[in-house]
């Protein structure tokens, strides 16, 4: 099968605490767990936690290996964008920011005109658009 618009997509990052990390997604934004793992205490192996929605084509993986953290280094322009078609709930700016994530300033003035940057626990930045968007 080729690589296309319903190939699935999954975005993966380094954690220092998946238990933060789940408050937040699930906790916060909704999101369910796809798959979970834990690993052992040897090198090599992981702790992983899969957090996405059932309709979607994405889903995001968040790993820590114990014996060899790997340290988040997210960058201001490392955004997981979500566009919610319209306004973004007050309400779930609360829950996000009740379940471990920090409100931010973006450095780009569009994504302040336009949505509500939340810094998860790690630091990576979820930007919830009120705008719409189509590749169509």
């Amino acid at each position: 099968m080729p690589v296309n618009g319903r190939s699935h997509i999954r975005v993966a990052r380094p954690s220092r605490d998946l238990a933060a990390a789940e408050r937040f997604w699930a906790g916060g934004l909704g999101l369910s767990v796809v798959w979970r793992a834990e690993g052992g205490t040897e090198p090599g192996e992981h702790d992983l936690l899969m957090l996405g929605w059932p309709d979607a084509d994405w889903h995001l993986e968040l790993v820590h290996e114990p014996a060899n953290p790997v340290e988040p280094r997210p960058t201001e322009e490392d955004l997981l964008v979500i566009y919610v078609d319209g306004p973004v709930p007050d309400g779930l700016v609360a829950g996000l920011e009740e379940h471990g994530g920090k409100r931010v300033s973006s450095p780009n003035p569009y994504w302040n005109q336009w949505g509500v940057t939340i810094e998860d626990p790690d630091g990576y930045r979820l930007v919830l658009c009120e705008r719409a968007w189509s590749n169509g």
